[in-house]
């Protein structure tokens, strides 16, 4: 593997072919296969099933088999499982899981021969311009002996390329990864509190909660954190025995001196995938190729691991050279947990740099820091209005996207008191802004060198159609020229439709019509300004249903922090994230986001099942139960959920009354509890 700028991931596919030529490069294939809601939408639609009824039944798949859809779950999703088609629909889908559907281009994995490369395996165009790809699935071409490189994208490469330029134009401040000051307590100090949004590799809910476990205070601590919340190390019962020494509870020991320079830098814990292999050699006898197999045997992502083939010689061989039955049998399960997800310690490295380096930025220029992450989305763990929040909690002024003030990317503006910089929000936030017409107005703007006066002169100096003037007018980017989103709007359309080139100027000295326009609510505004933008920098929506949620006994998310463990407790927000890790045994984390700040739910299988509808659609969630802290990570272990999407919905309707739409009704299904318009407007990442 070999990670590149993700914005730059074509150049380099392009250089590679110019490098070996056509004839003996090219993509290789993967092999797509049905996942439980992808079956569910084709066995649908190839028994005519409706699109609103194949997309109600995946929704009620929760993970990627079918298994534990039952009637009720049907029933739940507002249809009828006593259907026959229905029925007909779920079983084709169940036999339709895991079978292979199209053959598709692997990501980055590139086959480079010596020789022709059509003489071994049929070649392809591919379906975009300048690619060719060959006919054999990936996982075949390691059998083959064929070479594969991956070259894959980075999203926080591009975000540090980017930091660093803004860095010098803004704070005359010039580094590259290798200048970036090292060992700095002040970015220790930060990552130990768990302030890490946005942060390379620790940003998650389990490094999250790692960080102040671990309490990081060089950079080999930190190779430590990004290697130690895997799968592997999880599932090999490492990461209790290396935090139970590491803070002194628990006595390192080492059965021989052998393993002892194996294992004396993690404290005893295999954690990398070359100590497995050291492992091996030292300790169970295996020759150096039997070890690269072992290794091959760890690679990640395989579909069918093959580390149970080793078990029999890794412990038998140990037990040959002295060592405890039940220590081999541990070390054994230790290195299985590698087959799943496991990682090199130079990968782990080489990670960590770019850990430690995003930390410093955000630590010391959170203003850059926050510009540069915005104009390299879509990447990470958190929505752009997550991120602005975070940038406005470290003390950085946001600005709306302005006709006036503008460009494509976000960029920064000299703040009041000097020091940080303002964070103007840039046109790529923009819902269904092309960027050819960003720029477009951005150079009509600066080849006057005077700011637009109103619609009419954006239209006339830019040439913009009046669909892209009303998108503009939604997005409340004409703030500068004195008018709200709704004058906005009147005045794009007092305009009229597009006039022929030769009579674009035709219209330029008419005034817009005077109206008296009703002013719009606080949360039309708010819901507007998600819809269009994905975030809003007026009002977070759980502050205006702050008053309600309060008489409910919902308590802010900041006010966990003072709350004693065990005491139960109510909470409410926008559901950020929720995921259901392999290796968490069905339990399943839901992050939720109020006015005030984050709080994180343990929500338990039996609870899940019992509150499915809201775990897997709601949007907004109340969530009821025990707070459970463990030094300053908190979280709530919810014992009853509840769906409050209805209320976001509430909040666009200027009567605050939510209204069935009958295009989306469906037999059987109310029409009110589509959540559609809610995850365009209040997005979140699930189950990632």
């Amino acid at each position: 593997d070999v990670d590149f700028e993700h914005e730059r991931r074509e150049e380099v596919i392009q250089y590679v072919y110019d490098k070996y030529g056509r004839e003996r490069a090219g993509l290789a294939a993967t092999v797509i296969h049905y996942r439980a809601r992808m079956a569910v939408r084709e066995a649908g639609r190839a028994l005519g099933l409706s699109e609103d009824t194949t997309a109600a039944l995946a929704a009620a798949v929760r993970g990627r088999t079918l298994d534990d859809v039952e009637a009720a779950h049907v029933r739940e999703a507002g249809l009828d499982p006593a259907d026959r088609r229905l029925g007909l629909a779920i079983g084709l889908a169940r036999e339709l899981v895991g079978f292979p559907r199209h053959l598709s281009q692997h990501v980055g994995g590139f086959v480079i021969t010596r020789g022709p490369l059509s003489e071994i395996v049929p070649v392809a165009n591919a379906a975009m311009d300048g690619r060719t790809t060959v006919e054999w699935d990936k996982d075949d071409l390691d059998a083959l002996g064929i070479l594969k490189i991956d070259l894959l994208g980075l999203g926080m490469l591009t975000c540090i390329r980017k930091a660093f330029a803004l860095l010098e134009r803004h704070h005359g401040r010039k580094v590259d990864l290798a200048t970036v000051p090292a060992e700095d307590p002040a970015v220790y100090d930060m990552l130990c509190e768990a302030d890490s949004v946005g942060v390379f590799q620790v940003e998650s809910r389990a490094q999250m909660t790692m960080l102040p476990r671990l309490r990081p205070r060089d950079f080999y601590d930190l190779v430590i954190e990004v290697a130690i919340v895997r799968p592997g190390p999880i599932q090999g019962g490492m990461v209790h025995p290396y935090l139970r020494r590491r803070r002194g509870e628990e006595a390192v020991a080492y059965p021989s001196d052998a393993l002892r320079e194996v294992l004396s830098k993690t404290l005893g814990v295999p954690l990398f995938q070359e100590q497995a292999m050291r492992i091996a050699i030292v300790a169970a006898g295996f020759t150096p190729s039997e070890a690269d197999r072992l290794r091959r045997a760890m690679a990640t992502f395989r579909r069918v691991g093959t580390i149970h083939t080793f078990r029999r010689k890794l412990i038998d061989g140990m037990v040959a050279n002295g060592y405890a039955a039940d220590f081999a049998e541990r070390c054994f399960k230790q290195i299985e947990g590698f087959g799943d997800y496991g990682f090199p310690e130079a990968h782990a490295a080489s990670f960590a740099l770019l850990v430690y380096v995003s930390a410093w930025i955000k630590r010391h220029y959170p203003d850059v820091f926050g510009c540069a992450l915005l104009n390299s989305q879509p990447m990470g763990f958190y929505a752009p209005a997550q991120l602005v929040r975070d940038a406005r909690d470290h003390g950085v002024e946001p600005r709306p996207v302005d006709v006036n003030h503008s460009d494509w990317d976000c960029t920064l503006e000299e703040a009041s008191g000097g020091g940080r910089c303002a964070l103007r929000l840039g046109f790529r936030q923009v819902e269904g802004l092309a960027e050819a017409d960003a720029r477009a107005l951005v150079d009509a703007r600066a080849a006057e060198r005077r700011p637009f006066a109103d619609p009419a002169d954006l239209r006339r100096r830019a040439r913009l159609p009046a669909a892209v003037l009303e998108t503009l007018a939604r997005a409340d980017a004409f703030g500068s020229t004195g008018r709200t989103r709704r004058q906005a709007l009147w005045a794009v359309r007092a305009l009229g439709p597009d006039p022929p080139p030769l009579f674009a100027a035709a219209g330029e000295g008419r005034a817009d019509p005077e109206a008296a326009l009703p002013v719009m609510e606080p949360g039309e505004e708010v819901s507007h300004d998600y819809a269009v933008l994905r975030l809003s920098l007026k009002r977070h929506p759980l502050a205006l249903l702050r008053r309600r949620l309060a008489a409910e006994g919902v308590v802010p998310a900041a006010r966990l922090a003072g709350m004693a463990s065990g005491r139960r407790v109510a909470v409410a927000g926008l559901v950020l994230a929720r995921q259901r890790p392999g290796t968490a045994s069905g339990v399943v984390f839901v992050t939720l986001e109020d006015e005030t700040g984050v709080a994180n739910l343990v929500v338990w299988p039996a609870v899940a099942e019992r509150c499915r509808r809201a775990v897997t659609g709601a949007r907004l969630i109340r969530a009821a139960g025990e707070l459970q802290r463990e030094g300053i990570v908190i979280h709530v272990v919810a014992r009853r959920l509840e769906d409050l999407t209805a209320r976001l919905r509430a909040l666009a309707a200027p009567d605050g009354v939510v209204r069935p739409s009958p295009e989306r009704s469906l037999p059987g299904r109310s029409a009110s509890g589509s959540t559609g318009r809610c995850r365009r407007m209040f997005p979140s990442r699930d189950f990632r």
